[in-house]
């Protein structure tokens, strides 16, 4: 959500450090950025309590075809594992 990353610093708290991990195909694949740095993602997040939930938005590359399963990775979370079909 924040650090000192200098785009992060640039455009503000965003969900833009996510990541998809493909194991099989090696490969890791980091949210889209606009043509300013801005991450396509939800930004200005408001703090959550327990129990709480919201809906966020993040756009990736698209994975090759063959590619059925990925590791989505947020910083500070545990990773989850994605089915793609």
């Amino acid at each position: 959500m924040s650090g000192d990353e200098t785009e992060v610093m640039k455009h503000g708290n965003s969900l833009g450090g996510a990541t998809l991990v493909d194991s099989v195909g090696k490969k890791r694949y980091y949210v889209l950025r606009d043509t300013d740095g801005r991450p396509l993602t939800t930004s200005a997040l408001d703090s959550l309590g327990p129990g709480k939930s919201t809906a966020v938005f993040m756009q990736f590359p698209a994975p090759p075809a063959s590619t059925t399963e990925v590791s989505f990775q947020l910083p500070t979370f545990e990773p989850a594992t994605l089915k793609l079909s």
